[in-house]
């Protein structure tokens, strides 16, 4: 990865595939490469060397502008601070990408999925009017919005108390569920990683393991 003062080495040796619908945790102490490795699974940092596929697209060979595409009509990416615009209303919020992917429907769309995280009630609020935890559905609900068919997560609950990260969390794998997306997640949260289906851990930048989980198992 490349950073202000030129190639960073984070990550070294990475080989990991995730099945289409599969849900992937990545867990590991601070600094193990988590969410370098997210970053690098949705295009949003660019690999020194190595290839990264996505539904058959080699992102590494794609400009910015075509990775902006490809992460517009494929993925929805969810982050641990929201990274919600300030000035302008959850139903915005949510409505912006799909404006901008030229969808006629982006507002009905976007108010339904605020109703699907229990906003309906919060559609013309801005996120400083809002909790932590709506927030975050908010950012859900964007994420969700157009249907993508991979959802990345990084940290999802880090920034809620124990209720607001529990709701979060069922949130979280109900959109899965509703729209059949691969989900690979980055959590310190042991109960969130449990409920993939695989378990990746990290140290060092490498791969240091993987773990099928009691939930996988007992769906086999």
């Amino acid at each position: 990865m490349n950073g202000n003062a030129g190639p960073v080495t984070i990550l070294r040796d990475i080989t990991l595939d995730v099945a289409k619908g599969e849900t992937v945790g990545l867990i590991g102490p601070s600094g193990s490469g988590k969410s370098s490795l997210l970053m690098l699974m949705g295009g949003l940092e660019r690999a020194t060397e190595g290839t990264v596929m996505a539904t058959g697209h080699d992102l590494t060979a794609l400009g910015e502008d075509a990775l902006a595409r490809f992460r517009r009509a494929h993925m929805g990416v969810v982050f641990q601070s929201f990274h919600l615009i300030p000035t302008m209303t959850a139903l915005e919020n949510v409505a912006t990408p799909l404006e901008l992917a030229g969808r006629r429907d982006a507002f009905e769309r976007a108010e339904e999925e605020l109703h699907a995280v229990g906003l309906a009630h919060r559609l013309d609020h801005y996120p400083a009017q809002m909790s932590g935890g709506e927030q975050q559905r908010v950012a859900l609900a964007r994420a969700a919005a157009p249907r993508p068919s991979i959802l990345l997560a990084d940290e999802p609950t880090g920034n809620l108390d124990g209720p607001n990260g529990q709701a979060i969390m069922d949130l979280l794998f109900g959109l899965r569920d509703r729209h059949g997306a691969t989900l690979v997640l980055v959590t310190h949260a042991p109960e969130l990683a449990a409920r993939c289906d695989r378990v990746i851990r990290l140290a060092d930048g490498r791969i240091a393991g993987e773990d099928r989980t009691p939930r996988a198992e007992a769906a086999e």
